[in-house]
């Protein structure tokens, strides 16, 4: 079983949502949310799904799985998107000496 009670309630409190505002944005009562904030109760596939929509983060992140990050670049065009990779690559090498 995954705990994701803490990412759930700093994802909220980031948000500046209230968990009636989250849940009513996902369809379920307060206590729920609250449930799943305390650990009282692990969300179904359906709502991780939900809360994953709700907050732009993966079902892998809710449930602490590393997963590599992304960057959304569908807004950006070809050339861009290609400076950003060339730029994430040297970065993500070694210092020469």
């Amino acid at each position: 079983m995954f705990d994701c009670s803490e990412k759930l309630r700093a994802l909220r409190e980031k948000s500046g949502m209230t968990q009636l505002q989250v849940a009513n944005r996902i369809g379920v009562s307060k206590t729920m949310i609250s449930a799943y904030e305390t650990s009282g109760k692990a969300p179904s596939v359906e709502m991780l799904i939900r809360l994953s929509r709700l907050f732009g983060v993966s079902i892998d992140y809710l449930v602490c799985i590393d997963a590599p990050k992304s960057l959304d670049v569908s807004h950006l065009d070809d050339e861009t998107v290609a400076l950003l990779a060339a730029l994430v690559k040297k970065l993500s090498q070694p210092p020469s000496d």
